[in-house]
């Protein structure tokens, strides 16, 4: 009977792949990771290479794509066409699941990253943008105001505008399979979507999915190794790295054989909830009425310079665009890296569901989320560098970025549960995140299909781990946001074109919204299909 299974499993694994997307997404992933082994040299000078070519040519392109974005999404949930909805049926989850499945599914990887980091980077060093001192009392609000603006709409945007289409066009159109190129249908064509152009979008997306997510779960890794080192002295090395990461891919695994709604469900809702509790603790046990002072004014100044924040390059400006390509241009092509695999999770658990509802979580819901956990853990962080209470960045500098939270959570009272609570946090995390992406992928080399085989999720889920390993121990965080910049930059034209596509569908089918729909752009007046009999001036009906 266990041969039979195991036959059964392998034949359904065998006959599900979409090969071609399968052989060359596989076979670029699995060769970078045996060139790792052969010559690390090479793989680290062809990254840094790659890296540098991108911030050098495209990232004016990235901030402004992004930007665009953020704006359509923003009319999505005021405008007409939000009550456009996925499918005929009723949603499949309550929307408290669908939102903590959502949110958790990789962006809630790098929250928990960078939530006690990075103010603490931008309070040392102000955005060129502002002519503010490093380490001074006004440092404190643009470093947290930074933050917010890193964190909140724009990166949230662009893995919302992949699952609004890939979503729209899987459940409104027959025969549209739920896979990345689907997302373009208004560009290459219905009856394209089996063709070349949509299987060099699947593979690309393949290709960003396994950087964007590596560098997520190497993220989570590298702050729970880093924890075990700083606080209990366990260095672990390489092979603790590559150890670390088998075994919470092993926990995934897990995770993964119990489906969405058991798995995935179940573990993003008690994430929240211990996300909810720490993020709680934290404002409480910290500077309370400095951090809802120091919130408030924040959001005050990221609404008010949104605009300026977002289409800021540095030109002009002494390290102007070298800090905005480390940080902003860097976090874009990251959340651009995940936009294949979030946008296509999203659309799996999106049907029954409005574009409004599906906008309004994707980029308002998970920002009412996001905010208060910079506001409370990077406020406190940067409160408690510049009032003396503990040195954080000096063990930044001597561990990295990973140990900040570690350093902060050892001042408070309790410092220990807070610590153990923290290190719960990035495991459940890295859990969930690898589980979501792993499905996205299995289905991307499938063709589509909502259940891929265990086979198929467990072989991307230990190339995943791989290669999040191998970049850990090629150079930690500047491996990882090189490996994100790569993969993710030339996302963005695909997500440009498919809010592109979306706006194409939307005006043509549910009516155009700037223009009424007999006006014409370039040249003479159109034929009036509609109304042959129509007398010129006749216009009392």
């Amino acid at each position: 009977m266990a041969d039979s299974d195991d036959s059964s499993a392998v034949g359904r694994f065998r006959d599900e792949l979409d090969p071609i997307v399968f052989l060359f997404g596989a076979g670029i992933t699995v060769g970078v990771i045996a060139l790792y082994f052969l010559s690390p040299t090479t793989v680290e000078d062809a990254i840094s290479v790659a890296n540098d070519s991108m911030l050098e040519y495209l990232n004016w392109a990235l901030l402004l794509i992004v930007f665009l974005i953020v704006l359509f999404l923003l009319f999505l949930i005021i405008g007409p066409w939000g009550k456009i909805k996925f499918g005929d049926s009723d949603p499949e989850y309550s929307f408290i699941s669908f939102f903590t499945m959502l949110y958790s599914a990789g962006f809630a990887a790098g929250v928990v990253f960078w939530g006690p980091t990075e103010a603490l980077y931008y309070y040392d060093d102000p955005s060129p943008l502002y002519n503010v001192s490093g380490g001074s009392a006004e440092a404190m609000t643009i470093a947290v105001q930074q933050t917010l603006f890193h964190w909140a709409l724009p990166q949230l945007a662009v893995f919302t505008i992949m699952g609004i289409a890939i979503g729209y066009f899987a459940y409104n159109y027959d025969s549209v399979p739920l896979r990345v190129s689907s997302a373009l249908t208004p560009i290459i064509g219905k009856e394209n979507l089996d063709g070349p152009a949509a299987k060099v979008i699947d593979i690309l997306a393949v290709f960003a999915t396994i950087g964007g997510v590596a560098t997520s779960l190497g993220f989570i890794g590298s702050q729970f190794v880093t924890g075990l080192d700083y606080q209990w002295g366990i260095d672990l090395g390489n092979t603790g790295i590559l150890l670390v990461v088998t075994t919470m891919t092993l926990l995934f695994t897990i995770s993964m054989v119990l489906g969405v709604d058991k798995g995935i469900r179940r573990l993003s809702n008690f994430n929240m909830i211990l996300f909810v509790a720490l993020m709680l603790a934290t404002f409480i046990v910290g500077p309370t009425a400095f951090l809802l002072l120091l919130g408030t004014q924040a959001f005050g100044g990221m609404v008010t310079n949104f605009v300026s924040m977002s289409l800021f390059t540095g030109a002009g400006v002494a390290g102007g665009t070298e800090w905005t390509n480390t940080w902003t241009v860097f976090y874009w092509a990251w959340a651009l890296s995940w936009s294949p695999f979030a946008g296509l999770f999203i659309a799996r658990i999106s049907r029954g569901r409005t574009v409004r509802e599906v906008a309004f979580t994707g980029i308002v819901a998970t920002s009412g989320a996001t905010i208060p956990w910079f506001t409370f853990v990077g406020g406190s962080a940067v409160w408690a560098q510049h009032n003396g209470v503990t040195d954080i960045l000096g063990p930044v500098g001597e561990h990295g970025a990973p140990v900040a939270g570690f350093a902060l959570f050892e001042a408070f009272p309790l410092g220990s549960v807070f610590m153990v609570t923290f290190m719960i946090l990035v495991t459940t995390f890295f859990i969930t995140s690898a589980d979501s992406s792993t499905l996205a992928v299995s289905m991307m080399t499938t063709g589509g299909k909502a259940s891929p085989s265990s086979i198929n999720r467990v072989f991307w889920g230990v190339v995943l781990g791989m290669t999040a390993a191998i970049l850990m121990i090629l150079g930690g965080v500047d491996a990882l946001q090189s490996a994100a910049i790569i993969t993710g930059g030339p996302f963005a034209f695909v997500c440009f074109l498919a809010m592109l596509g979306l706006i194409r569908e939307f005006s043509s089918r549910f009516g155009r919204v700037l223009l009424q729909d007999d006006a014409w752009i370039i040249g003479s007046r159109p034929e009036r299909q509609s109304k042959p009999d129509a007398v010129p001036g006749d216009d009392d009906d």
